[in-house]
């Protein structure tokens, strides 16, 4: 089972690439890493069971939905530096943008850059109305992004003890004309 290559993203930067089974490992060193897993995994490390059950739902979401977890590569050094993508989170009836950078991916505008490419995504070729995300309230970094890519606070749950806040953009209105 591997994702259609026509679902490769590009950007001025960047290449986002559906995870491939074969890439496990590197997605596990992503989840793994301490700057990541502090706000995505709740500071847990996941065993490489559980990433590579996390690889199969992406290559299921991409085969039935065009949608999953890119792994982000620079175009000009050729170094993946994170992920992004769309993932069900907390009981949500759509998808919830998601993006994860390793330390050395970071203060550059890749966030940024590749999460307003997976929107632009949503609403282009997945016909979206509306993009959420969500993110730990201390992760000022996360919160930065959303803001950036046009997102607004929509609401703070406590999920598992933790205060999580959520982000909502609408799908910009095109002029008839």
């Amino acid at each position: 089972m591997s994702p259609n290559m026509s679902l490769i993203l590009d950007t001025p930067r960047l290449l986002l690439k559906p995870i491939l089974a074969s890439q496990v490992d590197t997605l596990h060193h992503i989840l793994t890493d301490s700057y990541v897993r502090r706000y995505l995994c709740d500071d847990q490390i996941l065993s490489l069971e559980k990433t590579t059950e996390m690889l199969m739902e992406s290559l299921r979401l991409f085969a039935q939905e065009n949608f999953g977890l890119w792994l982000i590569e620079t175009k000009t050094e050729g170094e993946i530096i994170g992920f992004v993508g769309l993932w069900y989170f907390f009981e949500e009836e759509q998808p919830q943008l998601a993006y994860a950078l390793l330390p050395q991916g970071t203060k550059k505008g890749y966030a940024t850059e590749a999460a307003t490419r997976i929107v632009n995504y949503c609403f282009q070729e997945l016909g979206y109305g509306y993009v959420i995300a969500s993110c730990d309230r201390p992760n000022v970094e996360s919160q930065k992004v959303a803001t950036r890519i046009g997102m607004r606070q929509i609401e703070e749950r406590m999920i598992n003890g933790n205060p999580v806040l959520f982000w909502r953009m609408e799908k910009p209105q095109t002029e008839v004309g």
